[in-house]
Order: structure tokens, then C-alpha cells, then sequence
């Protein structure tokens, strides 16, 4: 748990020790004897700081009439190491106004976003509604740098299967794929926080306000439309290089197949002089070499016209 406040003179924020009105109250991963400190000093309920440490909760907005208290969830994009690769994909960070005391955040781990916040120099902890709408614009903002990874690890990924088709990269880009998925889902649910947000019947909105949100909305269509073009691209590559993968094999059968044509023609002349049968040549000195010559030239017919045919490349 860290405390933060921001001085109403020289509008520093500094960090503090104890929990004070005007302040932002930042829980990560916080214990049960931290959330309960928390609810007795704000007097809120448990659950309500509760919903947000839930993995699979999504974005939304809930108001407590008792305590006047309005909660913000929101998905923030977080990258996870999953063996060699990374995974992109979001958690929720709930975002709490208490009355109009207090404004307090909570996530199940670190993310970037709360970073972000906690080294910018442009929140104002009294501020609650501008702060909150940084916030979202912030939020955005990693959308689209998280995107912009994604598609470079994309890039990187086609550029190995052009020379080598491993199923190593073919995995990667199938995770690339999932991840699109999760950052395109929480964007249209963060989408829908913030426009319920723009009609202002949730917090007071002030001129200036409403610029910041009308960049995060800007910022957040436009990731939402990035997710969607690098989804359909991941897609037609997928979908472009498991032809190219039925291709090749095709090819692959192709060529052992003529080989194999190739190779059985000695086979089967030496069957038919290794019978217990009079042959031709059987009584001639140069037999051997005879049928040698013969297999030679039978075998090099049969490799021209398969050439020819297309089936050796």
C-alpha cells in the first residue's frame, strides 16, 4: 500500500504514510489485513475493493449509495513471460472515488499503467475526476504501445517462417493471435466505461476535463481499430503460410515419389535375372554389365520424362 498526496501550494505529490483526505491510496496485490485497515479508515465495504481482485471481472462502473462511493474498473494491458515468449493480455484495475475525500486504485499485480501515474508529474490527488481521466488516457496510450510490439513481433515472426517454416515461429504467431484477441476485448469494454463516462451523470465533469477524455476515447478507438487491422493481417498470414506449409509437402511427396519411380527400375529388372529361369543373357560373359547399361538407360529415360512432367522440382 502506498499513500500519495499532492500539495495544494506548489502541487507536488510526494509520498506519505498515513491514509488523509485529498489523498490517492494505491493497493497492489494488497493482503487482508491491508484491505480491512483500508474499508475501517474509508468506511466502504470489503467487497467493494474486492471486485477489482478478481481476475475475469470486467470493465465497468458501480456506485454505492451508502457510502456514496463510485467504482471504476478498467482493463490495463500487462505483458507476461510464458517460456521463451511474451504474452500480452490485460487485468482489471479498479478505480475508486470515496465521497469526495479520497480516491483510491487497486490491481492484483503490478502493471505499467500505475507506473506511469505514479512518476507522472501531472496528477493532482484532490483532482479526482482529472486524475481519473488521465488515467484512462494513460491506459489508452499503453494499448497502443502494447500493439505496436505485437506487430513488430509479428513482423520478426514472418520474416524467419519466409526461410524456414519452424513450428516454433507458427506458435509464436498463434500467441500473438490470442493476445490481439484480449487487448481488442478490453478495449470495447473500456470503450463503454468511457462513453457512459462522457454523458456525465457519473462524476462532474469540468471543461478541461472533457478535452482529456475526448483524447482517451480518440486514443482508444483508434487502438481499437490498430487490434482489429493486425488481426485480420495475422489472420491472412496464417491462413497465407499453412498453404504454403501444404504446399511444400505436397512438393516434398511429389519429388520422393518420382525418386521412388526412379529407384525401382533396377530394382525390378534384378528381380526378373534373379529367377531360377532361363533369361536373356544368361550365358553371356558381359551379362552383368549388359543389364547394368540397361538399368542405366531405363533409369535415365524415366528420370528426362519425369522432368519433363514437372514432378523432380
Amino acid at each position: 500500500m502506498k499513500i500519495y498526496k499532492t500539495d495544494v501550494k506548489d502541487n507536488k505529490t510526494t509520498c506519505i504514510e498515513n491514509i488523509e483526505k485529498g489523498t490517492w491510496i494505491n493497493l497492489c496485490a494488497p493482503s487482508d489485513d491491508e484491505i480491512n485497515k483500508v474499508c475501517e479508515k474509508l468506511e466502504i465495504e470489503e467487497d467493494f475493493l474486492r471486485y477489482a481482485l478478481d481476475y475475469e471481472e470486467k470493465a465497468r462502473i458501480d456506485i454505492d449509495e451508502e457510502s456514496g462511493s463510485i467504482l471504476y474498473i478498467i482493463d490495463t494491458p500487462i505483458i507476461e513471460e510464458e517460456g521463451t515468449s511474451l504474452i500480452y493480455s490485460t487485468i482489471p484495475l479498479g478505480i475508486i472515488f470515496v465521497r469526495d475525500e479520497y480516491i483510491l486504485t487497486i490491481s492484483l499485480k503490478p502493471n505499467r499503467l500505475i507506473n506511469k501515474v505514479e512518476t507522472s508529474k501531472d496528477i493532482i490527488t484532490y483532482k479526482k475526476s482529472r486524475m481519473l481521466l488521465q488515467m484512462l488516457y494513460m491506459n489508452a496510450q499503453l494499448f497502443l504501445d502494447s500493439l505496436k510490439k505485437i506487430n513488430k513481433e509479428s513482423e520478426v515472426a514472418e520474416n524467419v517462417l519466409k526461410s524456414t517454416m519452424k513450428n516454433q515461429e507458427v506458435l509464436h504467431i498463434l500467441d500473438l493471435e490470442k493476445s490481439l484477441v484480449y487487448l481488442t476485448t478490453s478495449l470495447k469494454s473500456n470503450e463503454l466505461v468511457m462513453e457512459k463516462t462522457m454523458r456525465g451523470r457519473i462524476i462532474k465533469l469540468y471543461e478541461e476535463d472533457e478535452d482529456i477524455l475526448e483524447d482517451a476515447i480518440i486514443e482508444n478507438k483508434q487502438a481499437i481499430e490498430m487490434s482489429q487491422i493486425y488481426s485480420n493481417i495475422l489472420d491472412t498470414t496464417m491462413e497465407a503460410y499453412a498453404s504454403i506449409i501444404s504446399n511444400n509437402l505436397n512438393i516434398v511427396m511429389k519429388i520422393l515419389t518420382s525418386i521412388t519411380i526412379i529407384i525401382a527400375i533396377p530394382t525390378l529388372i534384378a528381380s526378373f535375372w534373379g529367377m531360377n529361369v532361363p533369361v536373356p543373357f544368361q550365358s553371356n560373359p558381359f551379362g552383368f554389365l549388359i543389364m547394368i547399361i540397361i538399368s542405366l538407360g531405363l533409369g535415365i529415360f524415366a528420370t528426362i520424362w519425369l522432368k519433363k512432367k514437372n514432378m523432380l522440382s
